[in-house]
């Protein structure tokens, strides 16, 4: 196997390294990756130790869970199936035994404050912001990994366990849900034009400022 800070080492090539007790492979991994993560947490914990112990148990239970890994999805889906089951025990375990609301229905407004790192610029990304976060655990998940993750149809399915026909008829959902919610937040016609104009946009910006630098996100 080539060394694993080399480009042409693959994901499942670093994986299998880790897996072995080679640490290096373990940081490359987490370097290569570590953005994908972050972003998938950023808007949906609220305090950034939080945030963090959940990307440290994301990267140990990939490799403790390594042999599940067989190459017929992306390293990249692989690792938001596991944030995705994570993050949901994380809301069950915080809402505690008596919420008996299944996710699908809930949404975190209301529950938590908004990261106070959150990167809303504009008006218009405050809005998307603050939209997303009325809509559903599931929902606003799906559209998070549509628009920043850019994963296909497939992906998403595979990443959140549904059928390809699940997945549809929740993206036709959540999108009228999104409008609405920022029919409902924004200041006038023209602003929520801009906005709905402006997502795809918006996303980019998104993933550019949460990708964050390995370096300063320490290691697995």
């Amino acid at each position: 196997m080539p060394p694993p800070d080399e480009p042409r080492s693959t994901d499942e090539q670093l994986l299998q390294g880790w897996q072995a007790g080679d640490a290096l492979a373990g940081k490359v991994l987490f370097r290569r990756h570590y953005g994908t993560v972050a972003r998938f947490f950023h808007n949906k914990v609220p305090t950034l130790s939080a945030r963090k112990d959940l990307i440290q148990e994301v990267f140990l239970a990939c490799v403790k869970n390594a042999a599940s890994f067989h190459g017929r999805s992306t390293f990249k889906t692989y690792l938001l199936a596991i944030a995705t089951n994570l993050w949901r025990n994380y809301h069950r375990d915080r809402r505690g035994p008596r919420n008996h609301e299944p996710l699908s229905d809930a949404s975190i407004e209301g529950g938590d404050p908004t990261p106070s790192s959150v990167i809303a610029r504009r008006e218009e990304e405050r809005i998307l912001l603050a939209a997303l976060r009325g809509m559903t655990f599931e929902l606003q998940l799906l559209l998070e990994l549509k628009y920043w993750e850019k994963l296909k149809l497939h992906e998403l399915a595979t990443t959140l366990g549904w059928s390809d026909a699940k997945v549809k008829n929740k993206l036709r959902k959540g999108k009228r849900e999104l409008e609405k919610n920022l029919a409902a937040l924004a200041s006038s016609p023209e602003r929520l034009a801009s906005t709905l104009t402006g997502l795809d946009d918006w996303a980019h910006r998104v993933r550019e400022q949460l990708s964050g630098s390995s370096s300063a996100a320490g290691g697995p």
